[in-house]
């Protein structure tokens, strides 16, 4: 099972069933901290807790608080200084400071615009949630944030009044070849928190003993990638070495807007392959988004260690835009 951040939803389920709730966004964090601005910790009237606002030194002082905004209905904005041996105990090297903004799900954050944020990601669809915390204004928005739905970053806008927490879709991941490497591929990916979905042809290579609680596909990769759709939150990674299985997912890929594109093969294979792709009338811009050889280069040697330098290199692609 995908590890999901599924804090929102349960938030909704909470307030829904009448037990009351919270959400506590992380708004501003020191440097080295080890959860991200945006992050969020839900907060059931009883006490219940659901994600996280740190590494556990301030989650027990923001449960207080959101089970005081519960009982008056107050956003609040809370501080934390954070110190030098509290800091060393989450894994810092040194404190800082941490604000977090609390909202009682009905009486702040309204339990439609909650609603509606979560039918958004059920849908696939990237949406901002946008809150002035003077002010009390709220709104949701799917266009106009490009940028920060690209980087999946949370953050104050320029008016350093408005803070804006970013909502995509969960990270899926498409590999094509049910190989060893994909074996070691799919649980990493998973702990990670990618969807991963394994597409192979041919049916001894993508069969549930070898991929046991995975999603396969025994059918040709341009097939199930047409049909299941790659958006900006998918990344595609090609294992077979098999040009009649990989090229044709690889071309409806280059006209897709995946995050990643990644294909194994030394790099006279990936000369090869750069060489079919401009005979089928791709530019030489469109080849570059391929990661071929595929994964960092780390001196990898193995199925598990050729997963690890590819997952690696997906998410820097993801963080750092690259």
């Amino acid at each position: 099972m995908t590890l999901f951040d599924d804090t929102p939803e349960r938030a909704l389920a909470w307030h829904e069933a009448g037990q009351g709730a919270v959400l506590a966004t992380v708004v501003q964090t020191w440097g080295s901290a080890p959860r991200r601005v945006g992050s969020q910790l839900a907060v059931r009237g009883d006490g219940e807790m659901a994600g996280s606002v740190s590494g556990g030194c301030v989650e027990g002082a923001v449960v207080t608080e959101a089970l005081e905004a519960l009982q008056d209905g107050k956003t609040r904005m809370l501080e934390y200084g954070v110190s030098d041996e509290d800091a060393f105990a989450v894994g810092l090297a040194c404190g800082g400071t941490i604000r977090v903004l609390v909202e009682p799900v009905g009486a702040a954050m309204p339990a439609e615009m909650l609603s509606a944020l979560v039918a958004a990601r059920a849908a696939r669809r990237p949406v901002a949630y946008l809150v002035n915390p003077g002010t009390g204004a709220r709104s949701l928005e799917d266009s106009g944030h490009e940028a920060r739905f690209r980087m999946d970053r949370s953050g104050m806008e320029e008016d350093n009044a408005t803070f804006v927490t970013i909502f995509n879709p969960p990270l899926r991941l498409f590999i094509v070849g049910a190989v060893h490497i994909a074996q070691a591929l799919v649980p990493m990916a998973r702990i990670a928190g990618f969807d991963p979905l394994v597409i192979d042809p041919r049916d001894s290579f993508a069969s549930p003993q070898r991929f046991p609680d995975t999603v396969l596909h025994s059918d040709w990769p341009d097939e199930v990638l047409a049909e299941v759709g790659l958006d900006t939150r998918a990344a595609l990674v090609l294992l077979t070495h098999d040009p009649k299985i990989d090229d044709p997912g690889l071309e409806l890929a280059l006209r897709s807007p995946a995050f990643y594109i990644g294909a194994l093969g030394s790099r006279r294979t990936h000369a090869g392959r750069r060489d079919r792709l401009l005979a089928r009338g791709f530019s030489e811009e469109d080849i570059a988004r391929i990661h071929g050889p595929v994964g960092l280069d780390i001196g990898a040697a193995g199925p598990a260690e050729i997963a690890v330098s590819i997952l690696a290199q997906m998410v820097d692609v993801l963080r750092n835009a690259r």
